[in-house]
């Protein structure tokens, strides 16, 4: 379920949740009744504002299958606690009347003995089915799958395929009941059609007929951004999850895909800010377990930006000799890193939505080979417009307020202006080139692109753009200043 922002407002919530108290005082088996016609998702709203100890009376008083909708909407932390509370058999009633996507993410949020306790009181079908989807990672297609589809032999006559799927529909509730899936004889997943198509089939025709073959379909194992790239290019509403011989297993809701996205946007949106992904919401996270996510990364930076240090002693003498090109050192290399964030930003996100792969990296370097060369000459034009401006307010004696205007930057200040020019094309293009070619790097070795964080770029450009702005330095200013 996708979660809720603590901050929005839960009127219908602060109203009701007096009258509930009251209720579970006097009469806890009237709670059912007066909320019957609530969204499960309201309902959590009231369970996370009454007291704590209160709960298990709360969840007590509801039926068993309306208490596990509840339950699958409730707050992670709260519910961890609630079921961690709770005896193994108590749990076990409400996890198992929840749906088994939901059931397999609940227990992993548990705590691993207990977990397994719970496991253990469920009814056996359910447990295979849990443990089955357990083995699978979080974040694949397996791990996002529910095992509550509607599949039926592609042999079956239309008239025999809908009185299957009225008999699966009063079993009990389905995920996915707006999409039926065609299977052969062996569970191989062989078409798909909606409700819509098989009710207006012709009568007497094959499932097989009348079902559209071209599945679009996922491996179990895939990537949660495979499984959410399938749904955004075919605008589905559930993707059918195989197995390596193309045996059914599962499908991915859409519901399910979008808190997929969510949470791939938020350790991407976290990766990109020079840190480790979190494994809980912030609010819920430690203090130790935030500063093992962020002194990690910190530290590698900050060994980066020793470089930095000694590149700059490295040219030691010559800052001596030409203090003033010391002024500019902030201006080139913050351009640099600008120009290699904004390129290693829109690389980290054509990866994720597979508008480039690894095999385009060539192309790449092209197009931003040509964007370096060009936005570090526009960068460079101004940096020399600067210098000229500067030194010619200075000449002439402007003031602003009685202060004086400028810089003067010495009898050689049109070599100065062509230094920094210069030196600007060099840094901005070399900055677009590394941070476009980074998350390339790192998807080619195995990491996640997302780690060609901008702190990260900004280092290594810092780096390169004193050894860049320094040569270039050099080579113009050799006789003059240097």
């Amino acid at each position: 379920m996708t979660p809720r922002q603590p901050d929005e407002p839960r009127t219908l919530a602060a109203l009701l949740v007096p009258d509930i108290l009251e209720l579970l005082e006097s009469s806890p088996d009237a709670v059912a009744a007066e909320t019957e016609e609530m969204h499960p998702a309201d309902l959590a709203d009231v369970a996370e504002a009454i007291p704590e100890h209160l709960l298990p009376l709360f969840f007590r008083s509801l039926p068993g299958d309306r208490a596990a909708s509840v339950l699958e909407y409730l707050d992670e932390e709260l519910r961890t606690t609630l079921l961690e509370e709770m005896e193994a058999g108590q749990a076990a009633t409400l996890v198992a009347a929840m749906q088994p996507d939901e059931r397999a993410d609940v227990l992993e949020e548990l705590d691993e003995d207990h977990a397994d306790d719970i496991l253990e009181a469920i009814p056996e079908a359910a447990r295979r089915e849990t443990e089955a989807l357990l083995e699978y990672a979080p974040e694949s297609a397996g791990g996002l799958m529910t095992t509550q589809f509607v599949s039926i032999p592609d042999a079956e006559t239309v008239e025999v395929a809908l009185a299957r799927v009225r008999a699966i529909a009063r079993e009990g509730k389905r995920e996915a009941m707006n999409t039926v899936y065609a299977t052969d004889a062996n569970g191989v997943l062989s078409g798909v059609l909606s409700l819509r198509e098989l009710l207006a089939a012709p009568e007497g025709a094959r499932v097989s007929d009348v079902a559209w073959s071209e599945v679009r379909s996922v491996i179990a194992t895939a990537d949660r951004e495979e499984v959410a790239r399938m749904v955004t290019e075919y605008d589905l509403v559930a993707v059918p999850v195989i197995d390596a011989h193309r045996r059914l297993l599962g499908v991915v809701t859409v519901d399910d895909v979008i808190d997929a996205i969510q949470e791939e946007q938020t350790e991407d949106v976290q990766k990109l800010g020079g840190m480790e992904a979190l494994d809980d919401p912030y609010m819920q996270s430690g203090f130790l377990a935030l500063l093992r996510k962020r002194a990690g990364w910190l530290s590698v930076l900050f060994v980066g930006e020793l470089f930095t240090a000694s590149a700059m002693g490295w040219f030691e003498g010559e800052l001596q000799r030409a203090a003033i090109l010391t002024l500019f050192i902030p201006l080139i290399i913050s351009s640099g890193g600008n120009s290699g964030s904004q390129a290693t930003s829109l690389i980290i996100r054509a990866l994720a939505l597979g508008e480039v792969t690894l095999r385009d990296w060539w192309r790449v370097v092209a197009r931003e080979l040509g964007s370096g060369l060009a936005l570090g000459s526009i960068l460079g034009v101004l940096g020399v417009i600067r210098v000229i401006i500067w030194q010619q307010l200075h000449t002439r004696g402007v003031t602003l307020g009685g202060l004086p205007m400028g810089y003067d930057y010495g009898p050689h200040y049109v070599l100065v202006a062509f230094t920094v020019g210069t030196a600007l094309v060099g840094v901005v293009t070399f900055g677009t080139l590394a941070g476009s070619m980074l998350p390339f790097l790192l998807r080619r070795v195995g990491f996640d692109p997302a780690s060609a964080s901008a702190p990260f770029v900004a280092t290594l450009v810092d780096v390169t753009g004193l050894v860049i702005y320094f040569t270039v330095a050099l080579a113009i200013l050799r006789g003059t200043l240097l």
